[in-house]
This record gives C-alpha cells, structure tokens and sequence, in this order.
C-alpha cells in the first residue's frame, strides 16, 4: 500500500482531484512523496502553500515533494526553484499516471490554454467523504479583472451529460445518495458541447436517474442562472437547499470595474427568488473587500446587501492584487490601504457571523435532515454543522434529528 499522502488547497474541485490523484498514485505505484494540490486565487493561499512546502519537508527530509495544482500551473519556477521541491505538474498533467513515474522531468506543465476539452475522471469512492464530488466542467471563458485563475484552469471546458450520467451511476452503486457537482464556472455548463445543454437541463437529467439521489451545487453566478435551474429550484426538494453565490461586491460600480456580468438588482433578485420558492434555504456569498476605487460608501453597499438578504454563509476575502490581472495595474494611488481591506473584511465577517446565529436559531426544536459526515460531526441540508456527543451515526448515511441548541457555531442535539 502506498504511503504518499495528498494535502489539498482551495476549492471543491481541488478535494475531488486530489481523489483522482491518489488513484493516479498508486496505479503509478509511487511511494514516499507528499503531493500538494495548490490554490492560487490569493498571495495568502500561496503563501501558506510555501509554508506548509517547506514544514512537511522538515518532517519529512526522505520524501518526494510534488507541487501541482493552479499555484504550480501559473509559475512552476517559483516552485521549481524551492529547495524543498522534487517535481512541479500543472493541472492537466496531475491527472495523469505518466506524470508520477519516476522518470518524468522535474517541471510538465503544458500550456493549459490550448486544451479543448475535459477531462473526464471517475472516482468512485471518497475518502473521509459522507458525500460525493463530481467534476462538470473545468475552466472559465471570463475574465474578471481581479482573477488569475483562468490562467490556472483555461477556459471553460465541460463534461459531456452521457459521461456525467454514467459517473453518477457508478457513484450511486458505491452507496453515495448526495453527490456535489463541482467545477470552475458551473453554472456556464455546456457552452463549448454540442447543442449547448445547461446547468438545468443537466441536473433534470441527474435527479431522473434515481428516486433517492439528492444533487448539491457548488458556487453558482447569478447572470448565469437558466430556466430550467429556477424550475428546479421551484419543484425539487432533492437540490439541496444551499445556494451559494459568487457575488464579490453590492456596488454596482465595483461589479462593473471587476467585470462582473452581474449587477446589485440581479443579486436582489435571485435572493428573493430563493426566500420565496425555498423558504428553508441558506445562502452563502463570496465577497472582496478593498477592490481598487471601493470607498467608504461603495464597501457600505455591500454591507447594506449582506444585512438586507441575510446571507448567513459568508466567504470574505481582502483584496489580493495578482499578478498579470488587469486590476493589479490600476495605479497605486487607486488602491486601497491593505489595513483598510483587513477591516472591512473584519466587519463583513462579523455581519455574516450574526447572520447565521440569527439563521441557525430558526432550527432549534425543529427536526431536521442531517448527513453524518464524521464521528461527532452532522450537517444539515443547508449546509450548517451539527455537534453531538452520540457516536452511534455511521458516517455516510443519512438521520432525521431533532434540535435542541445553538452553541460555538454549532447547532446541538441533547
């Protein structure tokens, strides 16, 4: 049995490839090395990378040290360069076998704008996983002026749906009833396959394969959102109640010097759309504080839109400038003050902290649906976590509990 170990970075499409990489691993039989899959979308994330590079080589002098991911894809000598660094594989080349054979170079990393098409990769077990990770799609074909990771991923390139169904069954023989659908950009599913099906059209197709399967969406645009997706949203109780948004701002002027396709209304819009049709629902958001040009009063709208829906799953991030984006070139003076971007991510958080209390104490007496995805750990359909002292739920399956408390950030049971 192999004794190298992944150590996973960033996002949900990272935790499903980091399972197709393991597999690559071992069919590779490659022993004694620690790959990270990296993140890339702040300097924060990379410098945690680095240091985490560097902490496992101090305990682990004898093993293999493999960097890959969006990190090692945008500039592979950077970690090339490392000391620490035996290998660097760019995002294509980590899904393969061939790039973990002993005699493959020190740096593969092909120009991922020249792919066309996805990959498509089967993994039919999650481990330490209650639920399921299906990859739909890889890359974006926008390019907000504050992102580097098309540079990363390459533009949008979707799954077929006949491949997709096929995972799915496999996936579902493997005894998984909740499987999340993942990808860069999902909700621009299908825009490079032939007759262009969407996200919508695709999850109708899922949900008709089996009464029990229950789907779960990653991180959803609001300019993206088709017909068939708001039906769903309407009529289906088995997409799972948790909606969250790739926003970035509440100021219309701010979304449009990101080059976001959406605006304030639209945001507004949807939100309601999702209290009216699913009441039960929660709605999570991922918002930058300090763009380039955000006033005082530009960063108040996005409070303002965060206090007004209630958004109770907040992902706050400082402005990170990164560089080869556009907004990394506006003039410094245009900038904001790094201690500035830290205490409106401050505020932003501590809203969204309130928010959930104020959410998740609406469950309290109720009896909900929860997943065990952990010895003491449970989370409901919404996506909020529940701590019990009972052992006795077998990771994996699924349990109707009831709600007694809201403590530490956790809902509780007696």
């Amino acid at each position: 049995m192999s004794n190298s170990e992944v150590v996973t970075f960033g996002c949900r499409l990272n935790i499903f490839e980091s399972e197709v990489i393991k597999g690559k691993l071992k069919e590779a039989k490659l022993d004694n090395a620690i790959i990270f899959n990296s993140c890339s979308v702040t300097s924060e994330a990379e410098r945690q990378l680095r240091q985490s590079i560097r902490k496992h080589k101090r305990k682990n002098p004898d093993k293999k040290i493999i960097v890959t991911g969006c990190a090692a894809q945008i500039d592979p000598e950077q970690y090339a360069n490392m000391p620490e660094v035996d290998q660097v594989l760019g995002n294509s080349e980590k899904m393969r076998k061939s790039s973990y054979l002993n005699n493959a170079s020190k740096v593969r990393v092909e120009d991922i704008m020249e792919l066309k098409e996805a990959a498509s990769h089967m993994v039919s077990s999650f481990e330490g996983k209650a639920r399921a990770f299906l990859e739909i799609q890889n890359g974006c074909n926008h390019r907000c002026t504050f992102c580097i990771i098309p540079f990363g991923r390459g533009n949008n390139r979707s799954v077929k749906v006949q491949e997709i169904l096929e995972h799915t069954k496999q996936i579902m023989a493997e005894g998984y009833d909740e499987i999340v659908l993942t990808g860069v950009d999902i909700t621009d599913y299908g825009v490079n396959l032939e007759n262009k099906p969407k996200l919508g059209f695709l999850v109708k197709q899922i949900l008709a394969l089996d009464n029990n399967i229950k789907v779960r969406l990653s991180s959803l645009d609001v300019a993206e959102i088709d017909d068939d997706l708001r039906e769903l949203i309407v009529t289906e109780k088995r997409l799972m109640p948790h909606f969250h948004l790739s926003l970035q701002s509440g100021d219309n002027m701010i979304l449009k010097r990101m080059k976001r396709r959406h605006n304030r209304e639209q945001i507004i819009d949807f939100c309601e759309f999702l209290r009216l049709h699913r009441p039960d629902c929660s709605i999570g958001a991922d918002i930058i504080t300090g763009f380039p040009t955000e006033t005082e009063e530009m960063f108040n709208n996005s409070l303002a839109l965060i206090q007004q829906l209630e958004i109770a799953l907040l992902h706050v991030f400082p402005y990170s400038e990164r560089e080869g984006t556009p907004a990394a070139k506006i003039p410094k003076d245009k900038q904001v003050a790094k201690n500035i971007r830290k205490e409106r991510a401050k505020i932003l958080i501590a809203q969204g902290k309130e928010n959930m209390i104020n959410f998740a104490q609406k469950f309290i007496g109720h009896t909900v649906s929860a997943l065990v995805e952990s010895e003491f750990i449970l989370k409901t359909d919404q996506f909020l976590q529940i701590r019990t002292n009972n052992n006795n739920f077998k990771v994996g399956s699924r349990v109707d509990v009831k709600i007694t408390k809201f403590e530490d950030g956790y809902l509780c049971l007696d």
